[in-house]
């Protein structure tokens, strides 16, 4: 599938990431952006889940699929690639948002999963041009769209300095809301701490 672009000038443009104070000038993006005209919520977490934390973080996800919203991530092994196959297997929509250009899927391994949302689920988007290639420096600038997309951000376990703690702190500073299931250091910090799926709906004021 060829590669789409939107710039911060179209109407197509995400309104909530106009809405940040450094959103990028032009997304590159395979899919379809339609998903993102529904309510967003993002899920992040460790590269090394638990148990618990994979059981946690289907449960969630599959619950706010069905309430309607798509599930934002950044395809990194892990929760990341959870939620996403989670929204995948649920016929829910989801995007995720790299740190390299869309031709450089990054991790490799999950090559396959990108198509899978390409191909009727949502999109696979990017503010590198695609062709460029994933850089270590890449991947906590963009976790600003992660985090920026989105209405909220759910953390499902990370360790602190983590990429995943590093989205919570940036969607604080965005003034979204933050959910924690596991991280205590960002309830500290004003995340909420959730339990159940329904709390979160509730506290974004949607239905459920």
């Amino acid at each position: 599938m060829d590669t789409k672009q939107v710039t911060i000038l179209d109407k197509d443009y995400p309104k909530l990431l106009k809405e940040i104070y450094d959103p990028p000038i032009v997304l590159y993006y395979k899919g379809s952006l339609n998903c993102l005209s529904k309510k967003c919520i993002a899920v992040v977490g460790t590269r090394k889940m638990t148990g618990y934390g994979r059981t946690v973080c289907e449960q969630f996800v599959k619950e706010l699929v069905r309430s309607n919203l798509t599930i934002i991530s950044g395809l990194a092994r892990g929760i990341d690639a959870l939620a996403h196959k989670t929204a995948v297997e649920a016929n829910g929509q989801t995007v995720a948002v790299l740190g390299s250009g869309l031709n450089n899927i990054y991790p490799p391994e999950n090559k396959q999963l990108a198509m899978d949302i390409i191909n009727g689920h949502g999109a696979v988007i990017s503010e590198y041009p695609p062709d460029y290639l994933p850089r270590p420096g890449n991947f906590p600038v963009r976790n600003r769209i992660i985090s920026g997309l989105s209405l909220g951000v759910l953390v499902v376990e990370a360790a602190e300095n983590s990429g995943s703690n590093i989205t919570a702190r940036l969607a604080l500073e965005q003034g979204r809301d933050v959910f924690a299931i596991a991280p205590n250091d960002l309830i500290k910090d004003g995340a909420f701490a959730v339990f159940e799926p329904e709390e979160i709906l509730d506290e974004l004021g949607l239905k459920w």
